[in-house]
């Protein structure tokens, strides 16, 4: 069966210096990323929710449901700027809370809500299930075994030599 990078080689032979090989690999790896990415939206607009509230929420759960504003920006490579702006939506939308330090009232913490994590285990949920779909295809043998090559070629792409 002939899926859409089989016809892009075709397009492309004798026209670009490539390994077909090599090139089949990476665009069907780009496609699928793209793909996943498109089904990750779709999930999150079932529930409501834009991306950067969903990765926002997905820090904070990963911190344990509360984290500084600085641990949160450095987490989602924003500036303080971008995080307060940030903040202030999913405070607005009452998915987080500020809550300032009864040690040091300099520092404020920001916390999950129940509303917020609730949200968070519906989209993560919904992507979950999308996932285990796409995956599903395989045998748990070939799962197995993609995921040995793709941490080889991860782990490679890590540490070049």
């Amino acid at each position: 069966m002939e899926d859409s990078v089989d016809r892009h080689l075709a397009r492309w032979r004798g026209k670009a210096p490539f390994d077909e090989r090599v090139e089949a690999i990476v665009t069907r790896l780009q496609f699928l990323v793209k793909h996943l990415g498109h089904t990750k939206e779709a999930a999150l607009s079932e529930v409501g929710m834009q991306d950067f509230e969903f990765e926002t929420l997905h820090r904070l759960v990963a911190r344990g449901g509360s984290a500084t504003p600085s641990e949160l920006a450095a987490d989602l490579l924003l500036s303080p700027a971008g995080m307060t702006g940030r903040l202030d939506t999913l405070e607005r939308s009452q998915l987080v809370r500020r809550v300032r330090s009864t040690e040091d009232r300099r520092r404020v913490d920001v916390e999950l809500t129940p509303k917020g994590h609730d949200l968070w285990t519906d989209a993560m949920t919904i992507r979950a299930e999308v996932e285990a779909a796409m995956i599903s295809t395989l045998s748990p043998e070939d799962q197995i075994a993609l995921n040995e090559l793709l941490k080889r070629l991860l782990l490679n792409a890590e540490n070049p030599h």
